[in-house]
């Protein structure tokens, strides 16, 4: 009323004498409420784009259909820097929200939410899509105490100016209208209505009279390690004993590949994951490795990156992780490209299966329970007096016979 009424070059009173006006017409309800000693102590940033706040309420359209309106707000101007009404609070329409403000104002230094799964759950022990987009520009991502609001206390009272603005009209009928109206509500909330706190500005008055704060520069930043991942319980020295009938991934002591990035910037070689770079994805790199390295370069020769050869599968390799680790999703099954060894049973057939191969110990040992070591060229088989039974040539194949004759590739147990 007093922003409408100094528009029209008419002298309005104060508020108070308006507010005892309104009451005593019976067109408003006095509240009186005792002022709280922490009101007294106000906190504010000092520019423009210094910090913004986000935050989300529950809204019905006329049917009863449940939506969601999220705000985001300026901290400095209490500028209305977005509103978006959405199906549900989630992370989706959060990014919307926060990028359609970007557009609008430039890249914030901070960003202040809850600690809502859709907004900051870092403090739950994990990271939010929000919060992972908002650090790729630079920004700040902070929060409030949990179960304390009055930290977000200015989107909080930034939901109850809409909400009234809401009421005093008929109610949308669908997601769309009720979009109108909310963006009519922040064209007149920055550009018609006064703000107490702005010594009676309007929040674009009050944006136009400071200069905003620099947009901050994003830092370099190492990818997340995937959530199938974890720390291997064992070191890699200690890679344990394969027990009988574990499988062993066939690997060959050398080899190469040419393979693509993923779009998450990672390719797939030797039953493990190797990082490279996000934005190489999609584009095709030459592996190389050997009993020690695995590098990796793009398809002109250019050196990339280059990690220890993985002892076992199911690793993951990345600069978070350079030494390796398992990952949940996947076996970890002794890697055969390498030396290694393996506890066997020999079959009724006189044979024990180990690198994808069939080796013959002898049908008179059928029962027992033997070893066998390899290395870059041959397998040994020993028995429980570390004694050699046989030696073979190590196999480059897999399904291969390997026995005194080297008889055709048996298939019988």
């Amino acid at each position: 009323m007093i922003a409408r009424m100094r528009r029209q070059s008419l002298n309005p009173p104060s508020r108070a004498t308006l507010a005892r006006a309104f009451a005593a017409a019976g067109v408003s309800a006095p509240e009186p409420r005792k002022r709280p000693r922490a009101a007294n102590r106000r906190f504010v940033y000092p520019a423009p784009n210094c910090c913004w706040q986000i935050d989300a309420f529950a809204w019905s359209l006329a049917d009863g259909s449940p939506v969601v309106i999220h705000q985001v707000i300026d901290d400095n101007t209490r500028m209305a820097l977005a509103t978006l009404a959405a199906l549900g609070e989630t992370a989706k329409a959060a990014i919307r929200v926060v990028s359609v403000a970007i557009r609008r104002w430039g890249v914030p230094q901070r960003l202040l939410s809850d600690n809502g799964v859709a907004f900051n759950p870092t403090r739950r022990g994990f990271s939010g899509k929000l919060v992972d987009y908002l650090i790729d520009l630079g920004v700040k991502p902070i929060t409030g105490k949990p179960e304390r609001p009055s930290t977000q206390g200015k989107n909080e009272r930034f939901h109850q100016t809409l909400q009234k603005w809401l009421n005093a009209r008929p109610p949308a009928s669908t997601l769309a209208e009720l979009q109108d109206l909310v963006d009519e509500f922040d064209v007149y909330y920055n550009h018609e209505r006064e703000h107490q706190a702005l010594d009676g500005q309007t929040p674009a008055e009050a944006w136009e009279s400071t200069t905003p704060a620099p947009p901050p520069i994003p830092e370099p930043r190492l990818p997340q390690v995937p959530p199938s991942a974890r720390l291997a319980a064992n070191s890699p020295e200690g890679v344990p004993l394969p027990a009988s009938r574990t499988p062993l991934a066939l690997h060959t002591s050398e080899g190469e590949a040419d393979l693509t990035v993923k779009k998450n910037g990672q390719i797939k070689a030797l039953s493990c994951m190797f990082y490279i770079a996000t934005p190489r994805a999609g584009q095709a790199v030459h592996v190389l490795w050997n009993e020690t390295t695995v590098e990796i370069f793009d398809l002109e020769g250019e050196y990339i990156v280059s990690y220890p050869r993985p002892a076992t599968t199911g690793m993951y390799y990345g600069p978070r992780t350079p030494g390796g680790t398992r990952m949940k999703t996947a076996g970890n099954n002794p890697s055969a490209g390498i030396t290694g060894t393996a506890v066997r049973r020999v079959s009724k057939g006189g044979y024990v299966g180990v690198l994808a191969s069939k080796f013959y110990a002898g049908y008179k040992r059928k029962g027992e329970q033997i070893t066998v070591t390899w290395d870059a060229e041959t397998v040994t088989l020993t028995d429980a007096n570390e004694t050699a039974i046989a030696q073979y040539p190590k196999p480059e194949h897999r399904h291969g016979w390997h026995g005194p004759h080297q008889a055709a590739p048996s298939t019988k147990s």
